[in-house]
């Protein structure tokens, strides 16, 4: 035992635990140390495990919630694929009609007109004629829609160059001229005079114009 000497007026003390027991004590109160440390780093690690965990749960349900989302707009386009098909095929369709349907025209009101324009006791007896092609300008009086040649019979001579001049005034007629004129062998009095006529391409009908592009 260690006696202490305690300092003039204070309390003696006298500590008379053995060193083993001083030293277990001391190794006791590290342990516990060490064993808190270990629990309390355990304790962080499991806190952060749980909040990676939470972090993947919430992007792996964002994630499934965008693949959804993805799927249904995928679904949507497929479903809309024939539609899409089927208004393609109108179109080219539409553009196929207008290149092939464009210098569409009513023949009988061009026949008439060009009766009409000729000298009393003359008739028309036959054409020629070839339509044109599609329009490609923005002016139709300006193209050529319509060109050939019409067969005109009378019994008497006629005027020739006051017939073509009443034929170049006829609605949508470009251009007139006088080709030729016989006279038949068979019947007496008998004339026949071939002229030249182009219509424009105002006679068209545009019933199956391309859209945005009728006038």
């Amino acid at each position: 035992m260690t006696a202490l000497n305690p300092p003039v007026g204070g309390v003696p003390r006298i500590n008379l635990m053995p060193r083993s027991e001083v030293a277990r004590r001391e190794r006791d109160t590290v342990l516990r140390g060490w064993m808190w440390g270990v629990l309390a780093a355990i304790v962080v690690a499991l806190l952060v495990i749980a909040g990676a965990f939470a972090l993947k749960w919430a992007a792996d349900q964002r994630l499934a919630a965008e693949q959804a989302e993805t799927n249904a707009l995928l679904g949507e386009l497929a479903a809309l694929a024939d539609v899409s098909q089927a208004l393609a095929t109108e179109q080219e369709l539409t553009g196929f009609r207008a290149e092939a349907m464009g210098a569409d025209f009513a023949w009988a009101p061009v026949v008439a007109s060009i009766a009409a324009s000729l000298p009393s006791g003359a008739a028309l007896t036959g054409f020629d004629l070839v339509s044109g092609g599609v329009p490609q300008g923005d002016d139709p009086s300006a193209e050529p829609g319509l060109t050939g040649t019409v067969s005109v019979g009378s019994a008497n001579p006629i005027d020739i160059v006051a017939a073509v001049r009443d034929l170049r005034q006829v609605p949508g007629v470009l251009y007139a001229d006088g080709q030729s004129v016989t006279s038949s062998s068979v019947t007496e009095g008998a004339y026949t005079y071939l002229l030249t006529v182009t219509f424009d391409q105002s006679i068209y009908s545009g019933r199956y114009a391309a859209e945005g592009e009728e006038d």
